[in-house]
């Protein structure tokens, strides 16, 4: 896999971390300001995966990435 296919496979990883951990901490947060934290993370992740997403879509057109690996 090319390093630039690996990091795209590390960001999409991240953000699915980002989203879990954004719902655990709004769903357990005691205060608003925890709440707007969680949901600027999650709006954030949200937008990073879908970049990344569109990224891949290119590699895979291209060639690069190979699509029996998760990704």
């Amino acid at each position: 896999m090319k390093p630039c296919d690996n990091n795209l496979k590390k960001t999409l990883h991240l953000t699915d971390e980002m989203i879990e951990l954004a719902n655990i901490g709004d769903a357990e947060r005691e205060d608003t300001g925890c709440g707007i934290l969680y949901g600027i993370m999650r709006d954030a992740a949200y937008k990073i995966q879908k970049l990344a997403e569109t990224e891949r879509e290119k590699h895979i057109k291209k060639g690069w990435w190979h699509q029996n690996r998760k990704p």
